[in-house]
């Protein structure tokens, strides 16, 4: 390994052509330098410098070293640069994971509004359920997860975590055109029984709610169909496949041959954001919560339970 102090010296050398003028630089004495220098050498394996004159100049192998030191150098003034910074801007590496209806509807703005405002903040984005992101907040591997929390059914969080509101949304009961509840406005879960269901994929946290809901009910639910996302669960139920819940976050347009009522019970979960305790003031963290909550406003005038 290198000798910083002696790379420095090197580098010192090159730019000046004479160990005088580089120790002249380096605010150290000339005999200082050249043993720097001759350290390096022996570190080498290699000859670096060679007479010219009064003045040395860089061999081969040297001017090879010195191009490496120049860049050591460089990265090490950015790296100084970048934490004299870090009071003053945001910037380096921030981990998201999200639930998929939020990374559809609530991650782009989020992350447009982080890349105008924080070009310096490298932001990835992973999608992922709570039971799989939750637990990366808390090793560490994730810095910010995006997740939900149904009022029947509340995500329970750990006690080294932090959890912010962002806003609220609903669940709807999509049945097919020709259903014979299909013409009103609100139904009763309860009066659903004469249909299968279409739930999210099996042993998903999303899988198992259904489940909570439809027996909460007094209903066994009857799951024909386990997808994982919410524009092909609307699919399936156009084409007479079953019944589906579907927030309205996810919805977007029905499409033709569906129905959309909402229910009694009104389903309602909260969406929200998940730090490690104590992490909502680091710079990053802060500047991704603050344009989460300014994506959510939108959605908290639309998406408000029914009463």
């Amino acid at each position: 390994m290198f000798s910083l102090d002696r790379m420095r010296a090197l580098h010192a050398v090159a730019q000046h052509g004479s160990v005088a003028a580089a120790a002249a630089s380096l605010h150290v004495t000339p005999s200082g330098v050249s043993q720097q220098l001759a350290k390096l050498e022996r570190e080498a394996g290699q000859v670096l410098l060679e007479p010219r004159g009064r003045s040395v100049r860089l061999t081969r192998a040297g001017r090879v070293l010195a191009a490496h030191a120049e860049r050591v150098l460089a990265q090490l003034a950015q790296a100084r640069s970048d934490l004299e910074l870090l009071n003053e801007e945001v910037l380096g590496p921030l981990r998201i994971g999200a639930i998929p209806t939020t990374v559809h509807a609530l991650l782009p703005p989020a992350l447009a509004t982080l890349a105008t405002q924080h070009p310096r903040l490298e932001v990835t984005l992973r999608e992922g359920e709570a039971e799989q992101t939750i637990p990366q907040i808390v090793t560490g591997d994730l810095d910010i997860a995006v997740a939900e929390s149904w009022a029947d059914r509340p995500t329970v969080l750990p006690p080294t975590v932090s959890a912010i509101t962002l806003f609220s949304d609903v669940a709807d009961l999509v049945l097919p055109a020709g259903h014979r509840l299909a013409h009103r406005r609100t139904v009763d879960l309860v009066e659903v029984d004469d249909v299968p269901w279409i739930a999210w994929t099996a042993g998903s946290g999303c899988y198992e709610w259904l489940v909570h809901v439809l027996r909460a009910q007094q209903l066994e639910p009857k799951i024909s169909c386990t997808v994982g996302g919410y524009p092909t669960q609307l699919a399936l139920v156009a084409g007479n496949a079953g019944a589906a819940l579907v927030p309205r976050l996810a919805r977007g347009a029905p499409p033709a041959g569906v129905r959309v009522l909402t229910t009694r019970p009104a389903l309602s979960r909260t969406i929200i954001a998940i730090c490690r305790a104590g992490e909502e003031q680091q710079r990053g963290v802060r500047a991704a919560l603050d344009a989460l909550r300014a994506a959510s406003a939108r959605f908290v005038a639309e998406a408000q339970p029914v009463r």
